[in-house]
């Protein structure tokens, strides 16, 4: 049973558009994080459960470190290869359209499309139904919601997959989204069996030699400017290479960075190809780094935001600096500061 005694008007809606389509469709952004793969396979179970015909996307497929979550049924990376025509397409965790991904972004608008997010400046884009909430502290909570409006209980493989998107949105519930609600419903999925312990454990014992290595180099390498409240790191393609690391290896780097005493903003900045970065911003606070990754099209959440930058990298590091002490004196009401000494 729900330790929420009303639920939200738009979970009842969505359980209730769920009920009418037989052949879903369920995908999230690329290279999913824990909460785009966490909602994901929660919508799975929920729909496997509601007796309809399910299959999952992924642009990019499951990252190596989140291998270990149980999936309704395959994870599929091409669309020519779904096992029925979709009836029903359900967006979750996408701050934009073009997240998806390039194959499946033409079908958000030839097939019926619920767009459930808890990004900041979603534009909506869903043709059936949107519902977009920036109070909820992860995708995955609002799939909750869905599934008590659904009647189907918070226990085994679904509540395995809220708890991951929880755990991984709100930083271990650390993060400023770490509300009561988020607390009640970590409970509740407590209360029905889950092995919150096991979760973690696979969660958090997931390193490779490769992945050591690479935050070992970014530790040595990494900036502090603006007198010790801002951390920068830089990651250069060669640097993935020379430690035979991928791009999902870094994930997590950044909220690291800021545990440094004094950090207001942490940075990351990834080459992902000549002339191509990706930022990823957290703070602490009332510091907003959604507007500081808003300067390059970005968004996100106050204390969590990202980019991508059509820039070389040394640019878009100075780019960023610059974005950042900017920001950061806006807020602060002085004038921006030099970002070039320590």
């Amino acid at each position: 049973m729900s330790t929420s005694s009303v639920l939200p008007p738009q979970a009842v809606h969505i359980a209730e558009l769920l009920r009418r389509r037989d052949h879903v469709l369920v995908a999230a952004h690329a290279h999913p994080d824990g909460d785009a793969l966490g909602s994901t396979a929660a919508m799975g179970w929920l729909l496997r459960g509601m007796g309809k015909e399910t299959a999952l996307y992924n642009a990019t497929g499951a990252p190596e470190f989140l291998e270990w979550l149980p999936l309704p049924c395959p994870l599929h990376t091409e669309l020519d290869h779904l096992p029925f025509r979709p009836e029903l397409l359900v967006v979750l965790d996408c701050g934009d359209a073009h997240r998806v991904g390039e194959a499946l972004a033409p079908l958000l608008t030839q097939l019926p499309c619920i767009n459930m997010d808890h990004h900041l400046g979603n534009p909506e884009f869903g043709t059936l139904y949107n519902w977009v909430e920036p109070s909820m502290a992860a995708t995955g909570q609002m799939a909750a919601a869905v599934a008590r409006a659904a009647g189907a209980p918070l226990t085994g493989a679904l509540a395995e997959a809220v708890y991951l998107s929880l755990v991984t949105d709100t930083g271990g519930f650390a993060f400023g989204n770490t509300s009561a609600d988020v607390f009640r419903l970590a409970a509740e999925l407590a209360d029905g069996g889950l092995d919150v312990a096991a979760v973690r454990e696979r969660l958090d014992n997931q390193w490779t030699l490769p992945r050591m290595r690479l935050w070992s180099h970014l530790l040595r390498h990494f900036m502090v400017r603006r007198e010790g409240s801002v951390a920068l790191a830089v990651a250069a393609r060669a640097d993935l290479e020379a430690c035979g690391a991928r791009k999902e290896d870094m994930e997590g780097f950044v909220e690291h960075l800021r545990r440094l005493r004094g950090v207001r903003v942490a940075g990351l900045v990834r080459e992902d190809a000549p002339g191509r970065c990706k930022l990823s911003l957290r703070s602490s606070g009332t510091t907003d780094v959604r507007a500081m990754a808003a300067v390059f099209g970005g968004g996100g959440h106050r204390n969590a935001a990202g980019a991508t930058l059509a820039l070389p990298l040394a640019e878009a590091r100075e780019a960023v600096l610059a974005a950042v002490d900017a920001g950061l004196s806006a807020q602060d009401g002085d004038r921006p500061r030099p970002h070039g000494g320590e």
